[in-house]
């Protein structure tokens, strides 16, 4: 297991958020999966440093559509879905306008998995910008999909939220259903924007390979648990992290 992600599965065990549960129904217990962002703002970090990837653009744009509908709920200067609306990399959608592809959203009933590539090579990927403060206001009827999904458990690597599990922000939610369904070169092209935007994959590595691995979302799902579980285990048998305190005689 990767050494952050030791101390993240300790966090991940204090918090209750709106999760993927191992029947892959959306609920809040945070002994399972997934989610899309934060509750007030996308992570994206200040409006200087997000602006700015520091680097050349890696990884080939995607041929397929990628939208948002955008609630308002961020504050604009850290939201990832605006500056990737900057960089035209997402349209916007209206609310009451439908969209065809797969859409991440808190209230999908089925988690993200590789047998949801032609739908997405087809018909697109879009996201639910809001926050989830704001959960109970969120008109969900009136952004409509065939195909709603969920993100299994994933660890964030935004500025804002770095190192907390499920909380990622809408450029990390669009670049792990891009990896998990075998788009990993336009996945790359979207994080190139953000300069922290290589840390979610290297972040995240263990998983997203098991992730890639599996065929269906019952797979995903079993791969998630089985993780957590195993991470649970170690966090358990390491015992306390307590600090190393080095002691000295005083002289006389």
């Amino acid at each position: 297991m990767h050494r952050n992600q030791k101390k993240m599965t300790k966090q991940f065990r204090k918090m209750k958020v709106r999760c993927t549960d191992k029947e892959g129904k959306a609920g809040n217990s945070a002994e399972t999966a997934s989610e899309l962002h934060e509750e007030d703002s996308d992570g994206s970090g200040s409006e200087t440093s997000s602006d700015s990837s520091g680097g050349e653009d890696l990884g080939s744009p995607p041929s397929f559509k990628v939208a948002m509908w955008d609630l308002n709920h961020c504050d604009p200067r850290k939201c990832s879905g605006r500056k990737l609306a900057r960089h035209r990399l997402i349209r916007n959608l209206k609310l009451g306008q439908r969209f065809p592809g797969l859409v991440l959203t808190p209230v999908g009933t089925k988690t993200v998995s590789p047998e949801d590539r032609e739908i997405v090579e087809n018909a697109g990927i879009a996201v639910v910008d809001c926050s989830w403060a704001k959960i109970d206001q969120t008109p969900f009827g009136k952004m409509k999909s065939p195909h709603p999904r969920l993100l299994p458990f994933l660890v964030a690597a935004n500025p804002i939220n770095y190192g907390k599990p499920c909380q990622l922000s809408c450029v990390e939610a669009i670049a792990a259903t891009m990896i998990i369904t075998g788009f990993k070169a336009e996945a790359q092209y979207y994080l190139s924007k953000f300069s922290w935007g290589h840390s979610f994959v290297s972040l995240n590595e263990e998983l997203l390979e098991k992730y890639e691995k599996c065929k269906t979302s019952a797979e995903i799902l079993a791969a998630q648990n089985e993780y957590l579980e195993n991470a649970t285990k170690e966090q358990e048998q390491s015992g306390p992290d307590w600090p190393k305190v080095e002691s000295s005689e005083s002289e006389d």
